[in-house]
């Protein structure tokens, strides 16, 4: 489950964890972030889910790709010169 964890500071710092997000697709959340709360990061550490890929997405691809190949063997179009 993706989710972003903030922490409220009373000197008005902000923090946030992004969690369940693989990959660097986590550095959009706080771009969001900053844009919301017309912020800046000033510091930031990135999580072990950070440095792991997103598996299920290239799985897709894998069998988009797949998909395809089959319908050129049957004849389905395709033209090469």
């Amino acid at each position: 489950m993706k989710r972003v964890q903030i922490r409220l500071f009373p000197d008005g710092t902000v923090r946030a964890e992004v969690k369940g997000v693989k990959g660097k697709k986590c550095t959009d959340y706080i771009r969001i972030l900053e844009e919301l709360l017309e912020a800046e990061t000033v510091d930031s550490d990135y999580t072990a889910e950070y440095y792991e890929r997103e598996v299920e997405q290239l799985l897709n691809k894998e069998s988009t790709v797949h998909a395809e190949k089959l319908r050129d063997r049957s004849g389905g179009g395709g033209s090469f010169e």
